[in-house]
């Protein structure tokens, strides 16, 4: 699977920037190509789909933010158990950080852990996955906390 076979669209954070009432923020991701393998790599090993708590989410940078301030990076969704990448997307650096301030505030102001919602589209099917944690790492692959959506009490 390709990088480019996966196209993030995301909606429901516009409502941070007016006064309208929150809504949990939405990256909904549809494949192109061959699915076979992206189907594979979202069961465990038991052959059960794989739940919310056992991938994680996260966004690297592929440069460093000093250097350019509209730099890329990569989103990608792992096994949290066996640390296999499921998939990777290139998507803006300033559209995951506006998503990801968009979860923070919708946590705040709704007191839920679920801050905001993954949907994968995979033949026709919607996996869907609410989550609460977002990591986000510099090009040299160390956390930013700062920039990260970490929920309160969790030790990394």
């Amino acid at each position: 699977m390709r990088r480019e076979q996966f196209d993030l669209d995301v909606r429901n954070h516009e409502w941070v920037d007016t006064d309208n009432d929150p809504r949990q923020p939405l990256a909904r991701i549809s494949v192109t190509g061959t699915t076979e393998q992206l189907q594979s790599r979202l069961k465990g090993a038991d052959g059960d789909r794989l739940s919310a708590d056992m991938i994680d989410v996260a966004f690297r940078l592929t440069e460093s933010m000093d250097d350019d301030p509209t730099a890329d990076g990569v989103v990608s969704v792992a096994n949290r158990l066996t640390g296999d990448f499921i998939f990777e997307t290139n998507e803006d650096a300033d559209d995951v950080f506006q998503f990801i301030h968009a979860a923070r505030e919708y946590g705040r102001e709704t007191n839920t852990s679920d801050r905001y919602r993954i949907e994968i589209v995979v033949d026709g099917e919607t996996v869907t996955y609410d989550k609460g944690t977002f990591l986000v790492y510099d090009e040299e692959g160390d956390l930013l906390r700062a920039q990260s959506l970490i929920p309160s009490g969790v030790e990394l």
